[in-house]
């Protein structure tokens, strides 16, 4: 089998076929280098953790930040203090919600999945796969390869090349992220939607916060910060660092999209691309925008470590065309809100591993179509909630500075009313 990108969801989707019995995966990833410096935040609800642990997708000494509380905080209005309001300049507390979650550091997650790969596993660094499509048909039934999906017909697939070699195998998956290569040949028209606006992120070494006004002291280890102001939010919390015993902070900041940006397609700004009045600007709206010790969290950022992202969503009508599968961002954008995104990757791992199992060995078509079956509607429904907690936090947010803690849970409950997805849906819920 190949699996085409090397992240979290390529290194768990490898795993997985190699433990259903593969005798060799390949891994393609077109980062030349190690991905350690890969260095975003990522969250995973406590439950959805230790379901992966008893799974065995993850080690039970994973390292990991435990978070307990979310506090929701403003800036009192104009008149009712300002912008020294709240202790310290943190702002007025909306809301203590409990946040059962850990923490984890890019890096650390996708090292420890790295470490845990079963022999078969063959990474291959600086590959840039260019094209994917099925091999010709079989008695099972007509070409998998079109619009409409399926999970059989192919004698196999293949992968090319930048440098023009194709390869045949018999399973290729498509783990490449919200760009995929494999997408476009099992989904041509599907391809991901912009939200109307962009998140900032950035991270740095804890250590950094002694030189605010109160240092760390004003800010609890075990608390996640999410500040709110008209037309966005940012969510602030620490993550281990790459070396064990240190610890980073991590913040998503949800903004309009900025005049410069141009959006001819799915785009990112990467980590130290942005120029000086780029990134004076995000300060400078922060400042505006957040009590002042979190602007000053986010003015602590360097540039190295600052990043932008547009927003997106994506929710494939199928995951499978022929002997091609996607799976994680491939498969399924969704807005960070959720909380959900390693989980989800992990968990679209975990399904095609299952089904494996249930079905034992013989045709692709069931174990393909069982996939396919369950990680589409899945996937379909953490998108939709995904966007309905996009309103009601970023584009059509409340009166932040009006909202107490018994509106702010009667507004959260009503956000999640038919959904048990944030955080990501409970390991096979569909059993």
């Amino acid at each position: 089998m190949a699996v085409v990108g090397g992240s979290i969801a390529g290194s768990a989707f490898a795993g997985a076929a190699a433990r259903l019995g593969a005798e060799r995966v390949v891994v393609l990833e077109r980062s030349p280098g190690r991905l350690e410096d890969r260095g975003l935040g990522i969250c995973t609800h406590n439950d959805r953790f230790a379901e992966l642990v008893d799974a065995g997708h993850l080690a039970p000494d994973t390292r990991r930040h435990r978070l307990t509380v979310r506090s929701w905080v403003a800036r009192e209005p104009v008149g009712q203090g300002g912008d020294d309001s709240g202790t310290r300049g943190r702002g007025r507390l909306l809301w203590a919600q409990p946040f059962p979650f850990h923490s984890h550091h890019w890096a650390v997650l996708w090292q420890a999945l790295r470490e845990s790969a079963p022999a078969a596993v063959e990474y291959r660094l600086g590959a840039t796969v260019t094209a994917v499509g099925n091999e010709g048909r079989d008695s099972e039934g007509s070409d998998g390869g079109d619009e409409n999906g399926g999970s059989s017909g192919s004698t196999g697939a293949w992968i090319e090349e930048a440098d023009g070699t194709r390869t045949p195998y018999d399973l290729v998956i498509g783990a490449d992220g919200y760009r995929s290569v494999v997408r476009a040949a099992v989904c041509p028209r599907a391809v991901p939607e912009y939200a109307g606006y962009v998140c900032w992120r950035g991270s740095f070494d804890a250590a950094l916060l002694a030189g605010l006004p109160g240092g760390a002291g004003v800010w609890p280890e075990e608390e996640c910060i999410t500040v709110c102001y008209r037309g966005g939010q940012v969510v602030i919390y620490r993550i281990p660092g790459l070396t064990p015993g240190t610890t980073q902070v991590n913040w998503v900041f949800y903004a309009p999209t900025p005049d410069w940006l141009r959006l001819d397609g799915p785009t990112a700004v990467a980590a130290g691309a942005l120029s000086d009045q780029q990134l004076d600007g995000m300060r400078e709206f922060a400042e505006q925008q957040l009590p002042p010790y979190w602007a000053g969290v986010i003015a602590l950022t360097p540039r190295e470590r600052t990043l932008l992202q547009p927003v997106y969503d994506l929710a494939t009508p199928h995951r499978t065309a022929g002997r091609l599968l996607i799976g994680g961002d491939a498969a399924t954008v969704v807005r960070p809100h959720n909380t959900s995104g390693a989980v989800k990757a992990l968990q679209d791992a975990h399904s095609f591993e299952q089904a494996g199992r249930r079905l034992g060995g013989g045709s692709w078509s069931p174990l393909l179509a069982a996939y396919d079956r369950e990680r589409t509607a899945a996937g379909l429904e953490l998108v939709n909630l995904g966007r309905a907690l996009g309103r009601a936090q970023v584009t059509a947010a409340p009166d932040w500075p009006a909202m107490d803690e018994p509106a702010m849970a009667a507004w959260w409950r009503e956000q999640l009313t038919g959904s048990g997805g944030f955080g990501g849906h409970a390991l096979g819920r569909s059993r």
